[in-house]
């Protein structure tokens, strides 16, 4: 598991996102996405369509997480979080996150976000995922990543992951990440600084999927902050 960091931020600077690909081994891939038939191994099941979040399902990890989930998680939290750093500053935030992911837990858990927020997504045809932010509480980590577990094309068609950005007194722009078995895309939570004709201001996006045409897609998403 490599990332180049530098290029990740000129990425998310430029289009509000960055691709990583190959970060995840096939076998890697393959031994989560079976792990979902296991209900031991999360603490909840949410069926999109119960909430008129879409069509298809997901399970959130309970603690303790899986290796290769805390593992990304802890690795990926300190170059992001300096970045993060470097957004909140440019759009005049207060707020500033540690280096250390056990720091900024410990932030959420006293906060009472104490629930583990890594998931496993599922879909079959037919199934999306409508626009949306991953907002659990009052601490929210501003950035976070999707890992596709299934194969493009073979056991899956359609299903692309979707990012749009509604930018002020314009119309939005969207932004479609074709991803392979493995490949890795960082996005905001919910917003970023964009440099405009008259200095910084502030985007909102959100993030989905598009319809799965034919068979069975698995993604692990892992969100930084937990829940309330």
């Amino acid at each position: 598991m490599t990332f180049d960091w530098q290029a990740v931020e000129a990425a998310l600077n430029d289009y509000g996102c960055a691709h990583v690909p190959g970060v995840l081994t096939p076998d890697a891939c393959t031994a989560l996405a079976r792990a979902y038939a296991d209900s031991e191994r999360f603490r909840s099941r949410v069926v999109m369509a119960r909430h008129g979040f879409g069509r298809g399902e997901y399970q959130y990890f309970r603690y303790p997480l899986p290796d290769v989930v805390a593992g990304l998680r802890e690795r990926m939290y300190g170059p992001l979080a300096a970045i993060a750093n470097r957004w909140y500053g440019a759009m005049a935030l207060p707020v500033r996150f540690p280096l250390a992911h056990a720091e900024f837990l410990a932030r959420c858990h006293a906060a009472g976000q104490q629930r583990p927020t890594p998931l496993l997504l599922q879909y079959e045809a037919g199934d999306y995922n409508c626009l949306h932010q991953d907002l659990y509480g009052e601490h929210v980590f501003p950035l976070q990543a999707a890992f596709l577990l299934s194969r493009p094309g073979a056991d899956f068609t359609g299903g692309e992951f979707v990012l749009t950005e509604q930018r002020p007194r314009m119309q939005s722009r969207v932004e479609v990440v074709p991803l392979a078995q493995g490949d890795c895309v960082i996005f905001p939570v919910f917003h970023r600084p964009v440099n405009g004709t008259r200095g910084i201001y502030r985007v909102n996006l959100r993030h989905g999927v598009s319809r799965v045409r034919s068979g069975r897609r698995h993604t692990l998403g892992i969100i930084f902050h937990d829940a309330e």
